[in-house]
């Protein structure tokens, strides 16, 4: 557990780098909306793509871990959804829903690339892409439909389909698989300058995720975050390792599908949840909690994964 402790200590000193500089007097406060905006539309699609594009799959159990981690996210939405009368009964409202529903499926992409890379090399890198390929169409598509529902905006099918189909992360996703699919190579200078944002985007979204958690909503977390917290980073975990472990994976594949249930939502969910009618505050104090915590669970969730993908 020490190497995991600390392989993954840097990525959460970057975290907290990004906390110290939103509230120091250095950096103007105008300028984290815009970091936000270059590492979702640009940035994070560019190391998507670049890793997908030019990965090499083979090998990889594809079908199993498809089935492993779409069916988790799927049984997770299916339980809070059936658990959606019983919380309105304890007072919960549809716009904190939506948050405790976004929180417990979405999963921080920058820190699992960061993580994986820093554990497992190129391998982890290109794994844990794969994975976020499998998901990311399926996360986006309930937490979407969740928020048109219970968000209390338009319910129409085309405000629907236009928020998948330009999402940057699945256009760049879709891209990046489908060149490599049909062995289209990228033009080299090209490839370079889309590596070299790729190069950037890990580094700089860690500083992004710091500069969003709000501590002062860790310290005194109600009780729906604590449960959205319990959510995603005890069940999801359980859910995904159960799965992927039941289908035959083993090894690397099976703790990097452990990291990725494991690590903490991802922030740009709290975008949506401002644009779509959901309790954005109560979505930023889970991403702060759920943070804070995974520091210490995302080293026992893959030690114990570790023992099971020995076994």
């Amino acid at each position: 557990m020490t190497i995991i402790f600390e392989s993954i200590l840097p990525i959460f000193l970057l975290v907290l780098l990004g906390v110290w500089l939103k509230r120091s007097p250095l950096i103007d406060l105008t300028l984290w909306e815009g970091l936000e905006q270059l590492g979702y539309f640009v940035l994070f699609p560019a190391l998507l793509f670049s890793t997908l594009a030019t990965a090499d799959f083979s090998g990889m159990k594809a079908d199993a871990t498809a089935i492993a981690t779409i069916g988790s996210i799927t049984l997770m939405s299916a339980c809070l959804l059936a658990l959606w009368p019983l919380l309105r009964k304890q007072q919960v409202s549809a716009s904190a829903f939506t948050s405790v529903f976004q929180t417990a499926t979405r999963w921080n992409g920058f820190m699992a690339l960061a993580i994986a890379q820093k554990l497992y090399g190129p391998i982890g890198l290109s794994l844990t892409a794969l994975v976020m390929t499998l998901v990311i169409i399926p996360i986006n598509l309930y937490n979407v439909g969740v928020l048109v529902w219970f968000g209390g905006g338009s319910r129409g099918l085309r405000f629907f389909v236009f928020k998948i189909a330009t999402n940057p992360l699945i256009v760049a996703s879709v891209l990046g698989i489908l060149l490599n699919l049909f062995g289209i190579r990228v033009y080299g200078p090209v490839l370079s300058a889309i590596e070299m944002l790729a190069s950037a985007s890990l580094s700089l979204g860690l500083v992004m995720v710091g500069a969003g958690l709000k501590v002062s909503d860790a310290l005194k977390p109600s009780l729906v975050a604590i449960f959205a917290v319990f959510l995603k980073l005890v069940m999801m975990p359980v859910f995904m390792v159960a799965a992927s472990y039941l289908l035959g994976i083993r090894g690397d594949a099976l703790l990097v599908i452990a990291l990725g249930a494991s690590v903490p939502t991802a922030m740009n969910g709290y975008l949506l949840a401002k644009q779509m009618g959901g309790d954005a505050p109560l979505y930023a104090a889970v991403a702060t909690v759920q943070t804070v915590v995974s520091f210490f669970t995302i080293p026992l969730v893959l030690t114990v994964t570790g023992y099971i993908a020995a076994g």
